[in-house]
C-alpha cells in the first residue's frame, strides 16, 4: 500500500506542516469506512483543536489533491478510500512485477541480526521441547532476511557443563551395556540419564565426575576430550536430520565449548569492569542497582572450585558475537522460564556500561502442550519425548487425510510432508508466541478454521484454477483487464497490498504471528470471494476475467510469498 500512503501522508504534511515522520496511518475499524484511516487525536492536542473539527477541515483540503483517493471525515478520524480500479491495477501490478519478493524491503541493508535458536543439548536426541524455538527462529531468520538483513541463526549447542564429566564417567562404567552402533544418540540418552542419577546416590561417582569436568575444562588432552567430541559429533548428526526434514540450516553452529577460550577473558573483562565481587568463595555480579527485582538474585559467574557456569559462557558469547558481528540486535529465542537468566545477563552488560545492551533481547514463548493443557502425547525413548516422533505422527496423520479426501493425488507422500510439517509450524506461529501452543493434531490437520493446511488449500485452490485457465486457453488469458469487475474486491485488494507492512512489523516485534493471522485473514477473504458465483472466473467475458486472474495470481503469490517465511511449503496441489 505504499504506493497510496506515501501521497497521503505527503498531502497531510503540507496540510499540517507536521514533518511526514511524524504521522501514521491506520486500518479504519470497519473496512466499509475506507481503505486507510488517519486519526486526529495527537495533531489536534498539537494544534488546540477538537479532533473532529480538524479531521473536517483536513477533509476538506485534501479534496482533489489526491487523485483516486477521496478523504471523508468520520468523527475524529480522516477516511480514504481508493478508486477501485486504480487500486486493482497498483497493487495486482506492483505484486507482479515483485514476484517472489513481494513482502520484502530493503529496509536493513548494511545491518546485522544474530538469532541465536534451537540450540539442542547434545547426548540427547531432539525433543520437543526444542520445537518452539526451532520453528520461531527459523520464521525470523526468513523474516529478517525478507527485509535484506544480514542475518546469522546461530545453534548454540549445549556441549559443555557439569552435566558431561557424569557422563564421561558412565561412559567409562556402562557402555557395554548399551548399543552405541545401531543407534548412538539413544544409546547416551541411556547412559546420560543413568549417570543423573548416579551422581545423585553414589558420592564415588559424583567425585569422578567432577574430576572428570574439571579436566574437560583445563583443556588437558586425553581421554576425557575425546568421548567428548565423540558424543558431540554423534549428536550433531541426529540434529542435522532433524533440521533437514524442517528445512533449516543454521549460519554457524557454535556449541558452549566453542567459548571455551573466551571464558577468562570475558571474567577479566568484568572484574575489570569493577562490578564483580567474591560471595562465600563465588564470584557474583549484584544486580539490585540496575533492576530492583534482582536485589536477591545475583549473577554467578564462577563457583567456589573454579568451574564455570552457563551465565559465564554466555556472556563469553556475547562478548565474542558483539565483537565479531556489530549486531543491530541480538535475539536469543528461548523460553519463558530462562527469564531471569536473560534478566541477569542484560543486568551484568548494564553495570558494565555497556551501550549495546539495549540491542540484546530475549524472544520468550510459551509451553507445548497436549489437549487439556496436559503434556503432549508422544512415543517416549527413555523420558524424552522426540520430535522426529512427533514429526512422523503429523506427517502419518495427513497421509491418511489426503488419501481418505484425494486418492488420486500425485506424489501423496510429498504433499502429506507439506501438510503435516506445515500443520506442525502454523500451529505453533498462528498464536502470540507468549501464549502456550495446544497440540492436537486433529485440529491442527482440518483442512478448515485456523489452521496451516486451510492456507495451503487456498493457495492450492488458486493454483488450480490458473492450470484451469491454461488448459482451456481461457480468453482472459490475453485480455486487457477490466478493473471495473473488481469493484466488490476491494477488501482482498487492500490485504494484498499490506504483505509488506507485515513483515516488517513482525520483525520488529519479532513476533511471526502477526503473519500467520494474517495469511489466515487473507485466505478466508479470498476464498470467500472465490466462492461467490458473482466473481466466476474461468468462462466470463475476456476483459473481466483478465481482471480477475490477475487477482487470482497476486492472492496465490502472497499466499505463498507469506507461507514460505514462515518456513511451510506453498502446494500446488492437494
Amino acid at each position: 500500500m505504499q504506493v497510496f500512503t506515501e501521497p497521503i501522508l505527503a498531502a497531510l504534511a503540507r496540510q499540517t506542516s507536521v514533518p511526514v515522520a511524524s504521522l501514521k496511518l491506520e486500518r479504519p475499524r470497519d473496512a466499509k469506512q475506507g481503505d486507510l484511516a488517519f486519526p486526529c487525536f495527537v495533531l489536534a492536542k498539537e494544534l488546540k483543536k477538537a479532533p473532529p473539527l480538524l479531521a473536517q477541515e483536513l477533509a476538506a483540503a485534501l479534496a482533489g489533491a489526491l487523485p483516486g483517493i477521496t478523504a471523508v471525515a468520520s468523527g475524529p478520524y480522516i477516511n480514504f478510500r481508493i478508486e477501485r480500479g486504480l487500486l486493482a491495477r497498483e497493487i495486482t501490478g506492483q505484486i507482479a512485477r515483485d514476484g517472489q519478493r513481494y513482502g520484502g524491503s530493503s529496509e536493513g541493508a548494511g545491518k546485522t541480526i544474530v538469532i541465536d535458536y534451537s540450540s539442542p543439548n547434545i547426548a540427547k536426541p531432539m525433543h520437543i521441547g526444542h520445537i518452539r524455538s526451532t520453528i520461531i527462529g527459523a520464521a525470523l531468520v526468513r523474516i529478517f532476511r525478507a527485509l535484506e538483513y544480514r542475518v546469522v541463526g546461530i545453534n548454540h549447542i549445549g556441549d559443555w557443563g557439569a552435566q558431561f564429566g557424569g557422563l564421561v564417567v558412565a561412559l567409562r562404567r556402562w557402555k557395554g551395556e548399551v548399543d552405541l552402533e545401531a543407534d548412538p544418540v539413544l544409546g547416551l540418552l541411556d547412559l546420560y540419564q543413568r549417570s543423573k542419577k548416579a551422581v545423585e546416590e553414589d558420592e564415588a561417582f559424583k567425585a569422578e565426575a567432577i574430576a572428570a569436568y574439571q579436566e574437560l575444562e583445563s583443556g588437558r588432552e586425553g581421554e576425557v576430550r575425546e568421548l567428548w567430541r565423540w558424543v558431540t559429533e554423534v549428536s550433531l548428526r541426529g540434529f542435522n536430520a532433524t533440521y533437514r526434514r524442517l528445512g533449516i540450516q543454521h549460519e554457524l553452529v557454535r556449541g558452549e565449548s566453542w567459548y571455551e577460550p573466551f571464558l577468562a577473558p570475558a571474567l577479566e573483562r568484568v572484574k575489570a569492569a569493577g562490578v564483580t565481587e567474591v560471595s562465600r568463595g563465588a564470584l557474583i555480579v549484584a544486580l539490585g542497582e540496575v533492576d530492583k527485582g534482582l536485589k536477591e538474585t545475583p549473577c554467578l559467574l564462577q563457583q567456589t572450585n573454579g568451574t564455570t557456569l552457563y551465565a559465564t559462557r554466555d556472556l563469553a558469547a556475547l562478548f565474542s558475537r558483539w565483537e565479531e558481528f556489530q549486531f543491530e540486535r541480538c535475539l536469543y529465542v528461548v523460553g519463558g522460564e530462562q527469564k531471569l537468566h536473560f534478566r541477569q545477563l542484560k543486568g551484568v552488560l548494564a553495570r558494565m556500561g555497556l551501550a549495546w545492551e539495549a540491542r540484546v533481547e530475549h524472544v520468550d514463548f510459551g509451553l507445548l502442550l497436549g489437549r487439556g493443557r496436559v503434556k503432549i502425547a508422544s512415543r517416549k525413548r527413555g523420558e524424552v519425548l522426540v520430535l522426529d516422533d512427533l514429526i512422523d505422527e503429523v506427517v502419518d496423520e495427513a497421509l491418511g487425510t489426503i488419501e481418505a479426501k484425494n486418492p488420486e493425488l500425485a506424489s501423496k507422500r510429498e504433499v502429506a510432508d507439506a501438510v503435516g510439517l506445515g500443520a506442525l509450524v502454523f500451529n505453533d506461529l498462528k498464536r502470540e508466541r507468549i501464549k502456550d501452543v495446544i497440540f492436537d493434531k486433529a485440529e491442527i490437520l482440518s483442512f478448515e478454521g485456523d489452521t496451516g493446511p486451510y492456507v495451503q488449500y487456498t493457495h492450492a485452490r488458486l493454483a488450480s484454477i490458473l492450470r484451469k485457465a491454461e488448459a482451456s486457453g481461457d480468453a482472459g488469458l490475453s485480455a486487457t483487464p477490466d478493473w471495473s469487475a473488481l469493484e466488490n474486491a476491494g477488501e482482498v485488494l487492500v490485504a494484498l497490498g499490506r504483505l509488506p507492512d507485515v513483515v516488517r512489523s513482525a520483525a520488529a516485534r519479532a513476533e511471526p504471528s502477526e503473519l500467520s493471522q494474517y495469511l489466515l485473514a487473507l485466505a478466508r477473504d479470498v476464498s470467500t470471494w472465490v466462492s461467490s458465483p458473482d466473481n466466476r472466473v474461468l468462462g466470463s467475458p475476456a476483459g473481466v476475467a483478465a481482471a480477475r486472474l490477475a487477482l487470482v495470481r497476486a492472492a496465490k503469490l502472497v499466499l505463498g510469498n507469506g507461507l514460505r517465511l514462515l518456513g511451510i511449503t506453498a502446494p500446488e496441489e492437494m
